[in-house]
Formats: structure tokens, sequence, C-alpha cells
């Protein structure tokens, strides 16, 4: 039996005691990276958002099996919200994806309704097709749907949505919650209406793409504010195993989720955490150009140290210099030698086939 099937369908109930006191944290958390976020320039501020909103379509795609052009995804992110002029072309499912995020949590204060769900639908799927299958596009599902895994011979079922026939009713049950509910705590919303709308099931795919999106639409709303500095669907990206292991077991259990929401505050809380280990670098980087501000460099100085900052892989020699800035040996070397006189690079001390340089982060001004 489903979760779905139980008689008190969707009567969902939590060890409040348990949950309120996992949410104080959790809230702490996210008021800490608004308030850290609120103390820094604009301009970062613009640039932690495009990537938070980049990370959020990516991942969610990602958490499907379908893997997006990042370049196009940042590029259809940057144009919609203006944050700065995106040139490249932009294929329409990929701008399908975006306008579907950016509605969900710059929009976020307008109701969620039946013609909204179909739009994002729509967009999901402009051709009207889900790899090499027909689906209808904008509508409610019409048939069955299961979630299996494994081989055609062994297939192994994990989940059987509700009949098509309920999903109407179903629907309109989770949107009268969904806009008239105000005594819950956002947050704590966000993740029964995760669960709720991935349980109906509602359309023949894009499910988990949209029910992340409403997610994101509640935490928008818990914010009061449209502008994203975490993502949750990458943290779940990397959680993706026990993502689908914790639903399984849920829609397989009672209407008891304390388990579930217990899941969900720590993958938000993470994703959190992680932002706030972003800003740090951040902040970092911005502290380390403004010590150079008087120092004149070279534009190959210039990007290799940006490349340092961001987290350059493998140590860095002469010769990855060379390449990255596509100059000879011999200009790398001049450009390296320049930086250790000012104080600004520094040889490794182990040793080995090749010198390796880093930056000094502390330098004397």
């Amino acid at each position: 039996m489903y979760i779905h099937q139980i008689e008190k369908w969707p009567n969902f109930s939590w060890d409040r005691e348990k949950i309120a006191g996992l949410l104080v944290l959790l809230r702490h958390q996210q008021g800490c990276l608004i308030g850290a976020m609120k103390s820094i320039g604009f301009h970062v501020q613009e640039q932690t958002m495009l990537q938070a909103l980049t990370q959020d379509v990516v991942k969610s795609s990602e958490i499907e099996g379908e893997i997006l052009d990042r370049s196009q995804v940042r590029s259809s992110v940057a144009r919609h919200l203006g944050i700065d002029v995106a040139a490249d072309p932009v294929d329409r499912n990929i701008e399908g994806v975006v306008e579907m995020v950016l509605d969900a949590t710059q929009n976020f204060a307008d109701p969620l309704t039946q013609e909204r769900l179909f739009q994002w639908h729509a967009s999901l799927f402009p051709t009207g097709w889900s790899g090499l299958s027909k689906i209808h596009v904008g509508q409610w599902r019409k048939g069955t749907v299961q979630v299996v895994s494994g081989r055609l011979d062994k297939e192994r079922i994990h989940f059987d949505a509700p009949p098509a026939e309920r999903v109407c009713h179903e629907m309109k049950l989770f949107l009268d919650w969904f806009n008239t509910e105000t005594t819950l705590d956002l947050v704590l919303k966000s993740a029964i209406a995760h669960l709720w709308f991935v349980t109906i099931h509602p359309f023949e795919d894009g499910n988990g793409r949209i029910g992340r999106a409403i997610a994101d639409m509640l935490l928008a709303r818990s914010e009061n504010s449209c502008c994203r500095f975490y993502s949750l669907s990458s943290q779940i990206q990397k959680d993706r195993k026990s993502y689908y292991a914790i639903l399984e077991t849920t829609q397989k259990g009672d209407l008891t989720i304390t388990s579930w929401i217990e899941w969900f505050f720590g993958s938000l809380e993470r994703a959190i955490q992680d932002a706030l280990v972003s800003l740090d670098k951040v902040l970092q980087k911005g502290q380390f150009w403004d010590s150079l501000a008087n120092v004149p460099l070279n534009d190959r100085q210039r990007l290799l140290i940006n490349r340092l900052l961001d987290g350059l892989e493998g140590k860095l020699t002469s010769s990855k210099w060379a390449k990255i800035a596509k100059c000879s040996q011999d200009t790398a070397l001049r450009d390296i030698h320049d930086l250790i006189a000012r104080g600004i690079l520094a040889k490794n001390p182990e040793g080995g086939r090749s010198t390796g340089y880093s930056l000094v982060f502390q330098r004397q001004v």
C-alpha cells in the first residue's frame, strides 16, 4: 500500500517537537546567509544569484538524467534577469526550464494555479516530446505511472502513482492547500509540498523538476525575497541516491512523514552551508584583489590569479601557466618571477619534477 491509498490521505503528521527544534536551527542559518549577503556589494550579490540559479536549473535536470549546457543556462538566466549581456544562443528546451525556475522564484507571491502548472509543463517540453516519447503537454496525465528501475526482465517497482482519474481531484486538494494554508512555517510547507506533489505525480513527465520548483517557490516566500543565494536542487543532486530512497520509504509508509522532513531540512541546511562557504571564498577573493589595487599587473597575471582564487585544479606550474595564458614558457616564467618578487606568489615547498606555485594570501600592503 502507498500513502495515497490510505484512507486519511493526505492528512500528514509529524513529530512536531523534533521538527520545531530543527526548524529553529535551519531558520537561523537561513538568516545568517541573508544577512551576510546584504553586507556585500550589489555586483557580488548579482553574480552569486546568477550562479545559484544556474546551478538550480542545471542540477534539477541532472537529477532526472538530463545534462544541460551550463554556459547556455547561464546566458539564459542572465538575460532574463538583465544581469549582463548574454550573447550565447540558447536552445528552446533550456529556455523553458529557465523560464519555469525564474517564474517560481521571481514571482513567488503569486498563487499557484492549474494554468500556471500547465505553462511550466509546456515550457519543459516545448516540442511535445520527452526523449523519443510523445507526451501530453500542458495537461494532467491520461494514463498510469510507475517509477521503476532495473532491466526489462527484472524490473523493480519503486512507486505506483494514483490512477489518472484521481489526478484532477488530488491536484485541486493540493492547490487549495498550497494557496490557503497559512499556519505552517513556509520552510516546513516547502518540504510537505514537494512530497505531496511528486506523490500525486500529475504529469506524464517532469514531475521532479516541477516539484523542486514548487519547493523553491515556497523557500523564496519564506525569505520574502526573489534573490536566490543557494541551490536546493544542487544539494539534492549530490544526495540523489538518498533522495530517491527516502521518497520510496515515505511513499510506502504511513502518513507520518517526520523522516522525510528531517531529510529535506538536512539537505537544505547543507545547501545553505555550501552557499556560506562560497560567500567566504567570494569575500576572500574580493579582499585579495583590493590588496592589489595599486599593483600593475598584465592580463596574463590577472587571468592566472583569478584561476588560482577560483580553485585551479592541480598545482600551478610554468607549463600550465603557458598553456592557460597562451604564451611561451619563457613569458610564463617572467610573469611568475615578477609575482614572486612582489610577494603575490610563492614556490611550493614540496619538490618534484616541476616546481609549483601558490598565492600568498597574507600580503603586507
